[in-house]
């Protein structure tokens, strides 16, 4: 618990002290309430709002669907839902755009089948404004909140879902009194990641327009020079993020539900009937070929024209390998320290626990940009303290063995992805009564035990979904790992980034594709062997 509260403590601390004290902070602030504010936050609002509905719709929706029903196709898309997960939003910006542009072939073949000629003779969405950054965010997001429900439905028991079929329940109030309540703490959990990636993301809002206070923090300290101003304006993120986490809480509420003792019985799947089975397998598909298939096939596409396997070296797997490293020890890093939290909160009573994990939790709310500021000067100066130890007592350079080594990366990884950890596992540990543990304490277990044999078999699940959440999120992490990166050491986000940077995206599509593989795989893997999964 401390160490998580103190590795987020120390970045925000350095960006507090930023916006207060650095030169001219006060004379900023007026500026950036009348001019900056207003607009940045009403968009993020908004753009908070559209996509935390979408998601909750299309994630929810397609949970309900694969864990009830039984219909054509149901096996295979139960695992393709979570494929958008691998895709970073920004890429899938760039394609979306590519795809749905003027001289895209979606546009050119509508033109070719109907003989029009401009955009005076049809209608067509633009994806580069905040309803198209809405739908596009969504399409990436959602399985942050089907992932975890879709565990949570499955693990309900059968016997509740008869009895209230026996009272007369139809498949609709079966939904909204029994699923949907039961599923609540996930649902809360995955809509609050889902919140905070879209209130963290810049490189898709800045490509399709909207001005979002990431942007403002980003067009604050590069265009104007003011990192004190874009420290104010990281604070006021803040404040909203400690908002939608009071909101998490509130959605969550006092109730806690509880597994059997026994192994319950799942939920047998009801099989439509065709026409219902087709909309079904529809609404399931749409979001797979929305969401993963087009943005891929468009990348193979793009590999295949530009003849770019020739890419496919030594220097780039070196970057492969580099970014599994960083992004596994994270994960591992992460759930080990999310269970300890989750842990010590259940178990604890001391006022300050709730609040420390609360802490804990802010750091998905920090721009990777300024989290990496933030660790730069700490971390930094503990390298110097280091060296100069070494040198002092062993007469031996060490060097800056933290930023110089990657293992600052990790440290920002494990700050930024810290709240994936804490609400998976606690999802997975409020469906676990605490009478249980105390009946196991009677027994004579003891904590470790009581994890071993309880908590881990109940939140395993969750726990897992957690874990590849984290895993994925560092592979696509941009903005710190530019920023904290050795000069020496290249990952497939950077190389993605120097090609678009250039104008030449498409030249990046082979690393863009290493980096959707690199997380499909353990997608794939996740969904097929979860708790929903099943005959």
């Amino acid at each position: 618990m401390l160490i998580g509260g103190g590795l987020v403590l120390l970045p925000l601390t350095a960006l507090l002290a930023t916006a207060l004290s650095a030169p001219g902070s006060a004379a900023i602030w007026p500026h950036l309430a009348a001019h900056v504010l207003p607009t940045a936050l009403a968009q993020t609002l908004i753009l908070l709002g559209g996509v935390g509905l979408l998601t909750a719709v299309i994630g929810v929706g397609t949970a309900w669907l694969v864990t009830q029903y039984e219909f054509p196709g149901r096996r295979t898309l139960e695992w393709a839902l979570a494929l958008p997960l691998a895709l970073p939003t920004y890429i899938t910006a760039y394609i979306a755009v590519e795809l749905t542009s003027f001289t895209g072939p979606l546009q050119t073949a509508l033109r070719a089948l109907t003989g029009w000629r401009s955009l005076r003779d049809y209608w067509f969405p633009d994806m580069r404004s905040l309803p198209g950054a809405i739908v596009i965010m969504a399409l990436v997001l959602y399985p942050y909140v089907y992932l975890i429900t879709r565990a949570l439905f499955g693990l309900q028991s059968a016997s509740i879902a008869e009895a209230a079929r026996t009272l007369g329940a139809g498949p609709g109030r079966l939904f909204w009194r029994i699923g949907l309540p039961l599923a609540r703490p996930a649902l809360a959990a995955g809509l609050t990641l889902v919140l905070l990636e879209t209130l963290n993301d810049i490189g898709a809002t800045e490509y399709l327009g909207v001005r979002s206070l990431t942007l403002s923090i980003y067009t604050t300290w590069l265009n104007r020079g003011s990192l004190a101003g874009a420290s104010q304006i990281a604070c006021v993120m803040l404040l909203l993020v400690i908002g939608l986490m009071a909101a998490e809480a509130r959605m969550r509420g006092q109730r806690r539900y509880a597994l059997p003792t026994r192994q319950s019985r799942p939920v047998a799947r009801r099989r439509l009937a065709p026409v219902a089975a087709a909309w079904a397998a529809l609404a399931c598909l749409l979001p797979v070929v929305l969401g993963a298939i087009l943005p891929i096939g468009y990348l193979l596409a793009e590999i295949v024209q530009r003849d770019l396997v020739v890419q496919l070296d030594g220097a780039l797997l070196r970057q492969l390998t580099t970014a599994l490293i960083l992004s596994g020890s994270a994960a591992l890093i992460v759930v080990a320290l999310g269970f300890g939290i989750a842990t010590a909160l259940r178990r604890g009573r001391e006022p300050w626990l709730r609040p420390l994990a609360r802490i804990a939790g802010l750091g998905y709310a920090v721009p990777g940009t300024v989290l990496a500021l933030g660790l730069l000067i700490p971390l930094a100066g503990l390298d110097n303290l280091v060296a100069d130890l070494a040198r002092r007592w062993f007469g031996a350079e060490t060097g800056l063995l933290l930023i110089g080594s990657g293992a600052a990366l990790v440290i920002a990884y494990v700050v930024r992805f810290l709240t994936i950890g804490m609400g998976g596992v606690e999802s997975g540990l409020a469906r676990v009564s605490p009478r249980i543990d105390d009946a196991a304490r009677g027994l004579g277990a003891r904590g470790p035990e009581i994890l071993r044999r309880l908590h881990w078999p109940l939140a395993r699940g969750a726990t897992a979904a957690a874990a590849l959440l984290v895993f994925v999120d560092g592979l696509k992490e941009l903005p710190a790992t530019l920023l904290l990166r050795p000069l020496n050491l290249e990952t497939l986000a950077t190389t993605v980034y120097g090609h678009a940077s250039r104008g030449a995206f498409e030249d990046g599509a082979l690393a863009a594709l290493l980096i959707i593989l690199a997380g499909l795989y353990p997608a794939m893997i996740l969904t097929r062997s979860g708790p929903a999964h099943g005959g």
